[in-house]
Formats: C-alpha cells, sequence, structure tokens
C-alpha cells in the first residue's frame, strides 16, 4: 500500500536526482536530501575557450558538467598545462564545500559550448549548517575524492622517479 504521505517527485526532479546521484559528491544523499540543492541549482551555458573561474579565485561555488567538456588547468610560469578533463555528470569547483578556499586551479570550457549547473557555496554552506547529516556525507565523499588525488599524485612521483620534490606538497601552509 501506498504511503499517500510520502513526498512524490515530478519526472523532472527524478531525472535531476539520478543526474546527482551519479556524481561522487551527492551518491550518498536521498532524493529528499538532493532536493534541498535544487532551488540553487542555476544551469549556465559556457562557450568553447570561456573561462569557469581562475586559479586563487575565491571558491564561490560548485559546478556540475550537464553536457560538454572542461580542462582543469595549472599555470606553469607562461603557459597552461592539463590537470584534467572532465564531462558530463562531473563535478568541479569542490572546496566551495569548504569556507574560506580559493581556487587552486582554471577551468576552461573546452568544446563548443557546456551546460553546467552552478550551486553558489553560501548555499551550500547554509543547508550543511541545517543538515549536519548532508555535511557529513558530502564532506566524506569529498575526502574520498581527495585521497584517490593524493595517491594519484604519488603514483605520478613514482613514474617520474621523483623527478619533483614531493616534500613540498606537506609543507606547512602557515610558512
Amino acid at each position: 500500500m501506498k504511503n499517500p504521505f510520502k513526498k512524490t517527485y515530478s519526472d523532472k526532479e527524478l531525472q535531476l536526482f539520478r543526474f546527482l546521484s551519479r556524481i561522487k559528491l551527492f551518491e550518498r544523499l536521498t532524493y529528499e536530501e538532493m532536493a534541498l540543492f535544487t532551488p540553487y541549482m542555476f544551469k549556465r551555458t559556457y562557450m568553447q575557450d570561456e573561462v569557469v573561474f581562475f586559479r586563487n579565485d575565491p571558491s564561490q561555488a560548485i559546478y556540475l558538467i550537464k553536457n560538454g567538456s572542461v580542462s582543469l588547468n595549472i599555470d606553469l610560469q607562461e603557459k597552461m598545462e592539463v590537470l584534467a578533463i572532465l564531462n558530463k555528470g562531473q563535478a568541479f569547483g569542490d572546496n566551495a564545500l569548504l569556507e574560506n578556499t580559493r581556487r587552486i586551479y582554471t577551468s576552461i570550457v573546452i568544446t563548443e559550448k557546456a551546460d553546467i549547473y552552478v550551486i553558489p557555496q553560501v548555499n551550500v554552506l547554509d543547508i550543511f549548517e541545517n543538515h549536519t547529516n548532508i555535511k557529513a556525507e558530502m564532506l566524506n565523499s569529498m575526502a574520498e575524492l581527495y585521497n584517490s588525488y593524493t595517491m594519484n599524485l604519488f603514483n605520478a612521483y613514482r613514474s617520474s622517479f621523483g623527478f619533483f620534490n614531493l616534500g613540498e606538497a606537506y609543507l606547512n601552509p602557515e610558512r
């Protein structure tokens, strides 16, 4: 027997929840929890070669790629080096889940266009303040992502025969 008091969602909402559930940061959340983010998800279309944000910009939003591709780049002297190419169903700018952070890379649209959901940090932090279980689940997912990034960094270091000084990654940030 159906529960007459259980919230039902439109096909459009269900489609959005399925999209979110495939993104690592949202995969642990229920549809009810995901629904808290949807009023703050703004779809924006970016054109090829458009910068979504620059390295050192304040981290003011998280980005979810609906379609298209984005490159994450680090600037080395006078040139950009591609760190990763992200596609449909991937998130970037995830350090916006943390207060008072800055971007560590530059993101640039590399396809003719990209439709990207933007969720302002202020709204994410408000949800976190009122729903600590959501904060715990999303930060746990973020920690798993950062752990895999660290493993990839160590593997790159090993395969480069120690070409760079890995100890610099662990310098005290207060120095």
